[in-house]
């Protein structure tokens, strides 16, 4: 729940802190078409937050081996691939489009930093899901 909390502040709060804000009234803040992407990117976010708060519960009743666990992190390995995919969308396009005067290189380390993470993220979901898939009730009959 921190994280999400946490992430739900750094969406709001950020966007106030970007070096074209400072020319921006409040409402054209949030209407930016980057800001707007990102806010877009980050609802795969909070659905694979959510289904990993399903698994923590699934775990918690004892049915990590049920078919709903097994849902939870397809749904999870899927959400981190988009999450990766969107990623990689903004560092391209920060990449082609900026402007001369500035410099894209530690967004674009950030970037290569959250890919990989959510590559990881997908792999060790997929990993798992493959596990819980073999071990649950449904494949011993």
């Amino acid at each position: 729940m921190l994280i999400g909390i946490g992430a739900l502040v750094l969406l709001i709060w950020f966007p106030l802190l970007e070096g074209r804000a400072a020319q921006l009234d409040l409402i054209s803040i949030y209407t930016d078409p980057f800001i707007l992407y990102g806010y877009a990117a980050s609802i795969v976010f909070f659905v694979a937050l959510y289904k990993v708060f399903q698994l923590l519960g699934y775990m918690r009743q004892n049915q990590l081996f049920s078919p709903p666990a097994v849902l939870a992190l397809r749904s999870i390995k899927h959400c981190t691939i988009i999450l990766g995919i969107s990623i990689v969308a903004a560092a391209v396009y920060i990449k082609l489009f900026h402007g001369e005067e500035e410099d894209p290189a530690g967004f674009l380390a950030l970037c290569m930093l959250a890919t990989l993470v959510a590559v990881v993220v997908a792999m060790l979901a997929a990993k798992y899901e493959k596990r819980l898939k073999k071990a649950s009730p449904e494949n011993e009959k």
